[in-house]
C-alpha cells in the first residue's frame, strides 16, 4: 500500500479536496488531492472550464465522470482560467495517477490570493486536517 502524501508547496481547500500551487507571478496551478480521488474512486473524463472563464472559490472549474456520477470541481482560488491541461483530453486518468504533477487541472490568474488564502489550509496543519476529514468519509490515509 503507498501511503497518501500531500505536498508541503500546496494550499487545500480541505471541505472540496482541491489544490492549489501558487507560481509567485500572479498564477496559480489547481487539481484534485490524492485522498479526493481515493474518497471519489477513478476518473473517466475530466472537462475543466475553458480559458478565460472566471472561476470563483468554492464553485465550479471542472466536472470529472466517475463510474457512477458526474462531479462539479470545486476551485480552491478566484481567478480566471489561462490554461487547462491538454493531457486530460485523451488521458483523464492522470488525474488519479498523477494528481500533483500531470494530473493537474487548469492554470488561474488569481484576483485576492490574500483573500482566498483564509479558507486554504498550508504547512503543518494540512496533515491532521486530511486526516480529520478522512474519518468523516471513514477513509484511511494509509492507502491510495
Amino acid at each position: 500500500m503507498t501511503e497518501i502524501t500531500f505536498p508541503a508547496d500546496l494550499h487545500y481547500l480541505i471541505e472540496h479536496q482541491v489544490w492549489a500551487r501558487p507560481h509567485g507571478d500572479g498564477t496559480a496551478t489547481v487539481g484534485i488531492t490524492a485522498l479526493g480521488i481515493q474518497l471519489s474512486g477513478e476518473i473517466y473524463m475530466c472537462r475543466p472550464k475553458s480559458v478565460g472563464v472566471a472561476v470563483a472559490q468554492g464553485h465550479a472549474i471542472a466536472v470529472v465522470e466517475l463510474a457512477k456520477s458526474i462531479v462539479a470541481v470545486k476551485s480552491p482560488v478566484t481567478g480566471t482560467v489561462i490554461a487547462v491541461n491538454p493531457l486530460l483530453d485523451e488521458h483523464p486518468e492522470r488525474v488519479h495517477q498523477d494528481p500533483y504533477g500531470d494530473g493537474w487541472i487548469a492554470r488561474v490568474t488569481l484576483s485576492d490570493f490574500a483573500a482566498d488564502a483564509a479558507r486554504l489550509v498550508h504547512g503543518p496543519l494540512v496533515a491532521p486536517a486530511m486526516a480529520a476529514h478522512a474519518r468523516l468519509f471513514r477513509a484511511s490515509l494509509d492507502n491510495a
